[in-house]
């Protein structure tokens, strides 16, 4: 059904899976405080829906983990995005939107932009870590690449493409000063608990082969140290998906399981076990020692191996260019080595304070009010000929 025609510009946007709609909904808010009159479609989910946006697909279904899971689920993949083409062609939305999700929004985007669709892609593609040729086609595909971390533009003038750094939303979203105690007691923690927080991720490849993983580390430490008490947020609508593996690997584990409010539990947290991902991000803006994990199909995994350009896997670790906090990847990651350094950040408070300074000053950095400053980009998008 075509959007009715109205004052302000029309939006169509797509983004996949829970952290894209996170990024989404926050840049939503400062395209709303600029055009109260806007339209938006296209994919989304929660966060971009309490922002008005019209969700015609849901974000879930862009979340796939690796080649392996991409190769299954091609010919849906395939046709889901042919199908959003064709409805932005339809409608025609003044600018497209691609959140994140690059391999499935590089190619709308090269599309709507063959015919004559201005084309943006918020959070630039990892090419500083792997896959750099990939530049190319973002210039071709896109207007105009909004970059979350301020090394990014550099790379992207080198290779004529239109690129901003915008600062990183999350920045703006989480507070400065961590809530500690407010979060420990909305959440029913005494001060004097030590708090253990596991995010296992959002996709449920990562529930698959990560959260036994960080459950059976769980359990463990519970073992070693009673008294422990342990938070686990899960994305809405996934925690059927959780509560199998958290009785198959932790059946015992005195687990606070929450919908949602992975802020709460990190700001509340004195260590998280984290998933490799945004997480690890936001965990760092909360000044929060960390042990990052990840864990693959074992094809996905040699293939991105082969690839990456870096040594380090973990956002922090990546942004700081230094291994600041663990790194446990594929079976490196088991239950035993991830105990062991979640207790290494328990036993040493002047290594948190010290990550925590460090983690101050990033934050800092990439805070710049991400919403205006990308809004004013779009902007100058929409008003160039």
């Amino acid at each position: 059904m075509p959007i009715p025609q109205t004052a302000g510009p029309r939006f169509g946007i797509v983004a996949g899976e829970a952290s894209g709609d996170l990024l989404a909904g926050l840049l939503l808010g400062g395209l709303n405080a600029r055009w109260p009159d806007l339209r938006a479609f296209g994919m989304g989910g929660p966060q971009m829906a309490a922002q008005g946006f019209d969700v015609r697909w849901p974000h879930t279904r862009l979340s796939v983990n690796g080649y392996a899971d991409v190769l299954r689920r091609y010919r849906e993949l395939s046709g889901l995005r042919n199908e959003i083409a064709a409805h932005m062609l339809k409608e025609r939305p003044d600018v497209y939107i691609g959140v994140d999700a690059p391999d499935f929004n590089l190619e709308i985007e090269l599309r709507l932009k063959t015919h004559g669709i201005k084309t943006i892609h918020f959070v630039s593609p990892s090419i500083w870590a792997w896959r750099g040729k990939r530049v190319e086609k973002i210039r071709r595909a896109t207007d105009l690449v909004l970059c979350v971390f301020p090394f990014e533009p550099a790379i992207y003038a080198k290779q004529g493409a239109a690129a901003t750094y915008v600062g990183h939303p999350l920045a703006d979203a989480i507070p400065l000063d961590v809530p500690h105690a407010e979060s420990r007691a909305t959440l029913g923690y005494a001060p004097d608990d030590t708090v253990v927080a596991v995010l296992p991720g959002s996709r449920r490849a990562e529930i698959q082969y990560i959260a036994p993983r960080l459950l059976a580390a769980a359990a463990l430490m519970a073992r070693r140290r009673p008294g422990l008490r342990f938070v686990l947020p899960v994305v809405p609508g996934m925690r059927h998906l959780v509560e199998p593996v958290r009785r198959q690997h932790a059946p015992d584990l005195d687990l606070t399981i929450l919908d949602g409010r992975s802020h709460e539990a990190l700001a509340a947290c004195d260590v998280a076990l984290v998933a490799s991902g945004t997480a690890t991000l936001e965990a760092a803006l909360f000044k929060r020692p960390m042990v990052i994990t990840y864990a693959l199909h074992s094809l996905n995994w040699h293939i991105v191996k082969r690839m990456k350009y870096q040594p380090w896997i973990g956002l922090p670790n990546i942004l700081l260019e230094d291994f600041a906090v663990p790194e446990l990847l594929q079976r490196e990651a088991t239950p035993e080595r991830i105990a062991a350094a979640g207790f290494a950040w328990l036993d040493d408070p002047a290594g948190c304070a010290a990550l925590a300074a460090r983690f101050q000053a990033l934050h800092l950095q990439l805070r710049r009010d991400t919403a205006k400053v990308a809004t004013d980009a779009i902007e100058a998008t929409l008003a160039a000929s």
